[in-house]
């Protein structure tokens, strides 16, 4: 564990501005490389030397994790262990000390960790972050004199030097300064054991000293009050970005509050959603997830499956936003009222989960801005205003808002109280449409200034897109994203992606969260397939990652193509939902288990621990996840093939998951099954016949050999 104070949170207090344009980034100096002393509090393990101006003695490079030399944050959630690495050297054949400091942003002083070096110069150290909100790290090095001046003493005494008088007068000058800086720490009892040993120093023999030398108390002191006059810091503090718990470990589930009722021929209100709500915690989700649910357009309102023209009664698309009842400050008035849906966020946090806003920055032409602010829009050269298009799809009912307009200032200003106004309505996670849209200079705008009085709000990134761009909103702030996991099916797709996203830099501000459906995709695996195959793509992404999501109608394997697109028949987005939610054939239980699984195996709730096995069968994929001091092991075996049953044997790195031999024997419980199996060495046979079982999860129970 990390040795110091832990910093406080910094305050989460509201501002009573709500938003304003972007400001020009904030200069800030660069420490020097012997940086001012910082105040200490008792038992702070390392106290500062006097320093003294001196060019750099030590070299600190190729640092880890590092994103673009500190210009973007690393993502952590509070108490979750940081690995820093780095290349630490200098000249000659000093022994060489480090540290690892970090603070809250803004703080005086520094909570620091001894780094240890593990091979040719690399050295590693770990912090944690016990609260949420802006932090930095960094890294000091140094010669250490006295560590120095120990290897050669005890080099020359091993062989029998006779004269070892300097050497001994050098070691009792540097037990005194130790002294002297345990003096300045205010800790006078130190500062005088000191003295006295340096005092024995000087009338002692070589043997003597020596003996000296294994007092632990004169070693615990000499490493708390070392000489770091000379030290070497980093040039400037590398970022962190520490969020809540459900930031990395999650369980989504979307529904249309519309739907919520499943009547298929009116819309539900926001009092009627409470059912589901209930039947999304008995499900064991914790995060319901809501289309936007502002007041819909009337003009070029879409019909069923997206026709151009509504019939009476048609509801039209939530993402077409504003009408005469208001804009992104109002409600749809027939989910009911403001008050209505404060009092459903309310009851569901009563009920241990909470409700993700969809924030949409789209506007319907009945929308209040394009009559009020018409030159926030983009312009046709006959004057009229150019609605949003995804050739060869085109979106009559929605117009987007220009960005980089003469007015952007207050168009981004505007943007942020509206995320500020839900905030205000208990609002706390925001799943965001189509980011890669809009430009990265204004969500790093927008989650700066969220992010600096609500630490606490998430932003999901709905974001299938370039590589590149999803990286870059991660980057810029966004909590967690979608991913290409829709579309991932082999073993060797799931695999080579599963590796990319957890075992490479992406996994320090990359966050995947998994999604077999979502209303506009209904990924071809799933189109005409039978249960099995909903229950093996929910078990993947619910295992591979700590976060994942479905969109409602997944648990009744709801799985209607449209014929010329990979999206739902009869598409819930245009239409009141007809359903039964307990209709036969439902997953359910199946659904269930599997949050309650995660939920009871803290290997399950972390990212970046994935470890792909070795199996003989490409139907057959199996990985690890486990906790770092190897209480929790997990190993997941799912079945590809949800037709036919598939065999092979599986190759456990029996060392690395903590048991003792490869001829040990362990017990393995089967928790989506409820079975017990013995298990032995490093190979073991495992056959899924997907009429019975289409996965395992095992939890490793190690026993004597």
């Amino acid at each position: 564990m990390p040795l110091g104070k832990k910093p406080s949170p910094p305050s989460t207090a509201p501002s009573a501005d709500n938003g304003g344009p972007p400001s020009p980034p904030k200069k800030t100096a660069a420490p020097t490389s012997n940086p001012q002393p910082n105040p200490r509090s008792k038992g702070k393990p390392f106290a500062r030397s006097t320093p003294r101006p001196h060019a750099p003695t030590t070299v600190i490079a190729n640092i880890s994790p590092n994103l673009d030399n500190g210009r973007y944050a690393i993502k952590r959630v509070a108490g979750e262990d940081l690995f820093v690495q780095a290349d630490i050297f200098k000249d000659g054949h000093d022994t060489l000390r480090a540290l690892l400091k970090w603070r809250a942003h803004g703080a005086d002083s520094w909570n620091e960790s001894p780094m240890h070096p593990i091979e040719n110069d690399r050295w590693t150290g770990v912090c944690q972050f016990e609260g949420i909100g802006k932090y930095e790290f960094s890294i000091e090095a140094w010669a250490d004199p006295w560590q120095t001046w120990l290897h050669e003493f005890e080099k020359k005494f091993e062989a029998k030097q006779k004269d070892l008088s300097v050497e001994i007068t050098e070691g009792a000058f540097l037990v005194v300064a130790a002294g002297r800086r345990a003096l300045a720490d205010q800790q006078t009892d130190p500062a005088q054991e000191l003295s006295q040993i340096a005092d024995a120093f000087r009338t002692a023999t070589p043997e003597k000293v020596n003996e000296l030398l294994q007092q632990h108390e004169l070693i615990a002191m000499m490493e708390r009050w070392p000489d770091r006059s000379l030290s070497t810091s980093l040039d400037h503090p590398l970022p962190v970005d520490v969020e809540r718990a459900r930031a990395r470990f999650s369980a989504w589930y979307e529904f249309f509050p519309r739907s919520a009722q499943g009547l298929g021929d009116r819309s539900s209100t926001f009092r009627d959603c409470l059912p589901r709500i209930e039947d999304a915690k008995a499900m064991g989700f914790d995060i319901v997830y809501f289309p936007p649910i502002h007041p819909i357009g009337v003009t070029a309102r879409k019909g069923k499956n997206g026709a151009l023209h509504a019939q009476p009664g048609e509801p039209g698309s939530p993402w077409a936003i504003g009408s005469a009842a208001g804009g992104h400050f109002a409600v749809e008035p027939s989910l009911g009222t403001i008050e209505d849906f404060e009092w459903l966020v309310q009851e569901t946090r009563n009920r241990g989960l909470e409700i993700a806003l969809d924030f949409a920055i789209n506007c319907s032409p009945d929308h209040p801005y394009v009559k009020e602010h018409p030159d926030w829009f983009f312009k046709r050269p006959d004057g009229s205003i150019k609605y949003a298009e995804n050739p060869p799809k085109k979106y009559q009912d929605i117009y987007p808002l220009n960005f980089h307009c003469e007015d952007w200032r207050n168009l981004w200003k505007e943007l942020a109280r509206i995320v500020f106004f839900w905030i205000s309505k208990g609002v706390r996670i925001f799943r965001v449409d189509n980011p890669h849209t809009k430009p990265f200079a204004f969500w790093e705008y927008l989650i700066r200034e969220v992010k600096s009085r609500y630490p606490d709000v998430l932003f999901l990134a709905e974001a299938f897109t370039r590589p590149r761009l999803m990286e870059m909103l991660g980057k810029i702030g966004f909590t967690q994203s979608y991913s290409y996991f829709t579309w991932r099916v082999s073993k060797q797709e799931l695999t080579e992606y599963a590796n990319e996203l957890t075992q490479t830099e992406r996994r320090f501000y990359f966050r995947a969260n998994f999604w077999p459906n979502t209303p506009d995709i209904l990924a071809i695996p799933l189109q005409w397939a039978g249960p099995n195959q909903f229950k093996i793509r929910a078990t993947l992404a619910a295992t591979l990652s700590s976060s994942w999501g479905m969109y409602s109608g997944y648990e009744l394997c709801e799985n209607e193509p449209h014929p010329d697109r990979e999206e739902y028949n009869d598409n819930e987005k245009f239409q009141f939902k007809s359903r039964d939610w307990n209709a036969p054939g439902n997953i359910k239980p199946h659904i269930s288990r599997l949050n309650q699984i995660r939920r009871d195996n803290p290997a399950l709730q972390e990212y970046d621990n994935l470890q792909i096995l070795s199996s003989g069968n490409d139907q057959i994929l199996a990985y690890a996840k486990t906790t770092s001091d190897l209480e929790n092991i997990i190993v997941v075996i799912v079945n590809l093939d949800e037709s036919n049953r598939q065999d092979s044997d599986v190759h456990l790195p029996l060392t690395e998951l903590g048991l003792p031999n490869n001829d040990c024997s362990f017990t393995v419980h089967d928790l989506l099954n409820e079975e017990v199996y013995q298990w032995h060495g490093p190979v073991n046979y495992v056959s899924l016949d997907p009429q019975f079982k289409t996965a395992h999860i095992l939890r490793i129970q190690t026993s004597s050999p």
